[in-house]
């Protein structure tokens, strides 16, 4: 082996140990909350430790003069005001310095935006309804989320 290779495999070998030992920043992790009937509460999710951001998923329905429409999975009724009491496990996240975010999509659901009009709607909608807007039926209640996520699985 010549000189020259022996000096670059110890320059590759050096280059891989000082990664390991530096360690790895796992930084970022998200999760996705709300499809799973039997999981934790998303108080419970954040207070593992192990994220940095939590979706709520998701928001299904929207667009196309459709009224948006929450499935979080049975964990609560937002057509009742129902999901109000996520607010304060939202909140409690948020002061953990967890963001938490309302994923549109999915995999199932019936959202498309037929204008630049429908946008618009949609995103007045959001925020009004989840993020720094007003609006008396909030779903969340006055927990104001830290932004979206988009699950945009399907359309065009």
């Amino acid at each position: 082996m010549s000189i020259k290779s022996a000096i670059s495999l110890t320059l590759i070998g050096s280059v891989l140990l000082m990664m390991l030992l530096s360690g790895i920043d796992a930084s970022g992790i998200a999760i996705y909350w709300g499809q799973n009937g039997n999981e934790d509460t998303l108080a419970e999710t954040c207070a593992t430790g192990n994220y940095d951001f939590v979706n709520i998923a998701f928001l299904p329905i929207f667009g196309n003069g459709q009224t948006p429409m929450i499935n979080v999975a049975g964990h609560c009724d937002p057509y009742t005001n129902g999901c109000t009491g996520l607010s304060s496990d939202i909140k409690s996240c948020q002061a953990k310095g967890i963001k938490v975010m309302l994923s549109l999509g999915g995999g199932a659901g019936s959202y498309y935006l037929t204008s630049s009009k429908d946008a618009r709607q949609v995103a007045t909608y959001l925020w009004n309804n989840f993020l720094g807007g007003q609006s008396a039926s909030r779903p969340f209640g006055d927990a104001a989320l830290d932004g979206i996520d988009f699950d945009i699985e399907g359309g065009t």
